[in-house]
């Protein structure tokens, strides 16, 4: 049995347990997800603040309608819909803004100037993901902040697997074009100083 399995068949029986009334093994999937639903939140563009309050209620409607969750599919997969379409509400009611900033996961092992420099990197490459379409945004977040396979992501955005495929490669080609545009700007500034 892989680890991917193993850990299915534990978050079934922490939601197994929910719905027998042990309210305490909603825990469990709170601690499991709440950074990458942060995150996620983030990614699409909601404030440090205002992310906080969505993971939250997200978690709570998850709680609310946990007993609606077909077993036979990814939790972290509905625990995306659900926090997605929170955000899409929200931003409905009040226009959220799309600039993204970095959330910082330093390691003490590096120094200072490593830090700086990772946190520039980072930084550049938040902005330039939040000039991409939402569903582009989307597709990139879920599949390489939270680690969805396409099947997945296609159930959360709520369109065939190929869409997401599409939307995946023409995200990165964007991205890729945008790097190398910057790169090639710099290096005509430089050429013409000298």
């Amino acid at each position: 049995m892989e680890a991917g399995e193993d850990l299915c068949r534990i978050e079934k029986l922490y939601i197994e347990g929910v719905l027998r009334g042990n309210k305490n093994d909603f825990a469990y999937l709170v601690d499991r997800y709440k950074n990458k639903v942060y995150m996620l939140l983030r990614g699409m563009g909601a404030e440090p603040q205002d992310a906080q309050d969505l993971t939250q209620d997200a978690f709570i409607k998850a709680y609310r309608k946990l007993d609606q969750h077909d077993p036979d599919k990814s939790f972290a997969a509905w625990l995306y819909t659900i926090a997605a379409n929170i955000f899409k509400d929200s931003k409905k009611r009040k226009k959220i803004p799309t600039e993204l900033l970095a959330e910082q996961d330093q390691t003490p092992e590096k120094g200072p100037e490593e830090i700086l420099l990772l946190s520039e990197k980072q930084k550049e490459m938040q902005y330039r993901i939040s000039k991409l379409p939402v569903n582009y945004r989307l597709v990139l977040l879920l599949r390489y902040t939270n680690d969805l396979n396409y099947a997945e992501i296609s159930e959360i955005m709520g369109c065939h697997v190929s869409k997401v495929q599409n939307d995946l490669y023409r995200a990165r080609l964007k991205l890729k074009k945008m790097i190398l545009g910057e790169v090639i700007d710099d290096e005509m500034l430089e050429a013409r100083r000298l």
